[in-house]
């Protein structure tokens, strides 16, 4: 098959979501020895970022031909900072609509059409070469988040193709390699049939947004692991599960563990690998403190492979030990009943859009904590990895979300019409939904902050998403499955473990809570603080007597605007339709409770009252102090 005929038929084809990618597996760091591990610096990984080569087309019909060949001229090249967005740095205009499709108006479209005339590609070429430590191994580039769709080259050969704009797309490049100068070429494609899946509401902004590296592996590694860390809340005591999947030459190879913290160790042992490569440990009657928001403790599970005793790789894994159920309709951790003071959260920078850095992270948690929020919904894509860490560390309830959300598809100015609805019921749509799923929960899976599922946002609902909620329950028996979608087709009511609705009034909820309530109630989304709102939060706040309504998440936490230059040199924040782009919605992306500059809006301050545990009462006579911390008294 031609190239092009190659490309046309991965972008237009909803079954064919990746190409030649490695399986997803979990995102733990990974040493070639004890002194790497003590270091701390993989020395196995070679990052890409920095200055890239580029070449822009508005549409297909204006593609760079050949551009991937080790003989092109690239002399006429432009270049562009790896990761950062396209349109953030003069390639295309950025664009913002909610619930619309960014062709809408343009082109005519149903799905899984794809739009011809805006489909811009960005054509990018990196030269690298390979660092010493990588060098007689495998090798693998990763692509952390690129949008939306990704095709590969090294040295003139296809290597594959990819989708799913907020989860890494990996590759084997190891027989495409040479001594000395190698060439990389990618072609990202603004849109595909999974353009149809990502309709969420943000600034429509493209390109390889997060980091690109190379990594290698030892001649054994460990290339999936997943540590379920339970606790007992009765007896106070914890039990570690490790699966593990090693590759390579893992015959007569052991696994020594050790599980530490600042005190010393816990307990540490070694196993030996099955015949496939597979080690599956139970360690029990651990004496460990329990993980969560208010005592976020974490300890550190170190393994080491050993090959006739000498070590060939560590692992290193931080381990919160915690139990989530659903138990008599309440949300339990630890045994105790909790409430959600969260905020749904993009990944957002005023300057650099979705590529946000270490320190936006941090300044987000401080704030968040500041201020008495203790979870936050990935709306409506999983993040980045660190910030998983992050929360982890801290000590945020995570709701962590598919990237899925095809509001476009069946409701337009409010109005509910499920007649073009994808993914719905549709054979074709599945593989995407379930490579989605998949892509999230292995990603993610160790992490203690992650305490719930979700299957996506706002795409109605249908036997697809029940599919992934099913897949989500296969693999993952500690916690439960989300979708807010059912409230439009409650024939699939059994998708969520969880009565979740958006915006209801509080009688609404209200009337739910007093009405023999089947499920705990969270409001995955509500108050909409846009400009001078959050007045009605303590109306939901007040529900909390009922001992199904588990808290919510504001819409949202920090507005969605864009620094954008003016002739006189200065700038301002821009919102949708101040880049001249249609569709749009305008300032329907300034909703949050942190200005897109990263001040603070007076509405925090209504946030932060509600939201406190700390309730103080004061008359005549006396001061009354009530403590609502679940797992933190006032002695500190």
């Amino acid at each position: 098959m031609k190239t092009t005929e190659k490309i046309q038929t991965y972008l237009n084809d909803p079954t064919i979501v990746n190409v030649n990618t490695v399986s997803a597996h979990s995102d733990h760091k990974y040493f070639e020895s004890l002194a790497e591990f003590s270091e701390g610096e993989m020395k196995l990984r070679q990052s890409l970022n920095g200055k890239w080569k580029i070449h822009y087309a508005q549409n297909t019909n204006q593609v760079l031909k050949d551009f991937y060949k080790t003989e092109f001229d690239e002399s006429d090249l432009d270049f562009i900072n790896v990761p950062g967005h396209l349109e953030l740095q003069g390639f295309g205009s950025p664009q913002y609509v909610n619930t619309q499709y960014p062709w809408d108006g343009k082109e005519f479209l149903r799905p899984p059409q794809v739009p011809q005339e805006s489909n811009a590609v960005a054509s990018y070429v990196k030269h690298f070469t390979l660092n010493e430590a990588l060098k007689d191994k495998k090798v693998f580039i990763s692509f952390q988040g690129v949008a939306t769709s990704i095709f590969v080259w090294v040295n003139g050969n296809f290597v594959g193709y990819s989708e799913d704009s907020f989860t890494p797309s990996e590759f084997e490049i190891s027989d495409y390699l040479v001594e000395g100068d190698n060439k990389l070429a990618v072609a990202v494609y603004r849109y595909s049939t999974a353009s149809w899946l990502e309709d969420q509401d943000f600034w429509r902004l493209y390109g390889i947004f997060r980091d690109v590296y190379l990594y290698a592996i030892p001649r054994v590694h460990v290339q999936d692991l997943f540590v379920k860390a339970d606790y007992d809340y009765q007896t106070k005591i914890g039990q570690l599960d490790i699966d593990l999947k090693t590759v390579g030459d893992y015959e007569d190879k052991k696994i020594k563990y050790v599980l530490s913290h600042h005190e010393g160790i816990v307990t540490e042992g070694d196993e030996s690998v099955n015949g496939d490569g597979e080690l599956s440990v139970s360690l029990e009657d651990l004496q460990i403190k329990p993980w969560s928001a208010d005592s976020p403790k974490l300890y550190n599970l170190t393994l080491h492979v050993l090959d006739d005793e000498q070590v060939v790789e560590v692992v290193p894994v931080k381990v919160g030990f915690r139990h989530f159920e659903i138990k008599d309709k309440l949300m339990l951790l630890n045994g105790k009943r909790i409430v959600f003071k969260g905020v749904n959260r993009h990944e957002f920078n005023a300057r650099t859009g979705r590529c946000i850095t270490e320190e936006d992270m941090l300044w987000d948690i401080k704030v968040m904590k500041q201020h008495n929020i203790n979870a936050v919904r990935t709306s409506h894509y999983p993040n980045q990895t660190r910030w998983y860490e992050l929360c982890d560390e801290y000590g945020l309830y995570v709701i962590d979300e598919a990237n899925l959300e095809t509001h476009g598809t069946w409701q337009k100015l409010g109005l509910s019409d499920p007649s073009w609805n994808i993914p719905a019921s549709e054979p074709e749509w599945l593989p995407a939904c379930l490579d989605r799923a998949d892509n999230m929960f292995q990603r993610d899976k160790n992490h203690a902050s992650v305490i719930i599922w979700s299957c996506g946002n706002e795409s109605y609902a249908g036997k697809d998403i029940a599919d992934m909620a099913d897949y989500f329950r296969s693999v993952d028996n500690t916690r439960p499955v989300h979708y807010e979608g059912v409230t439009w087709c409650r024939e699939f009511d059994y998708i969520t473990d969880i009565e979740s609705r958006m915006y209801a009034k509080p009688a609404d909820i209200e009337e739910y809570l007093t009405n023999n309530p089947q499920k705990p109630y969270i409001s995955c989304e509500y108050m909409h603080t846009m400009g001078n709102s959050g007045g009605g939060l303590k109306l939901y706040t007040d529900l909390e007597k009922y001992p199904e309504y588990q808290g919510g998440f504001i819409w949202d936490f920090i507005d969605q605007a864009i620094y954008k230059p003016l002739p006189n040199g200065s700038e301002f924040l821009s919102y949708g339709g101040d880049w001249h782009d249609r569709p749009s919605d305008y300032e329907f992306c300034g909703n949050g409770i942190v200005f897109a500059d990263r001040t603070l809006t007076p509405k925090l301050q209504t946030v932060k009252h509600l939201y406190s545990n700390i309730k103080i009462a004061v008359d005549e006579k006396s001061v009354t102090i009530k403590n609502d911390n679940v797992f933190e008294d006032l002695s500190a």
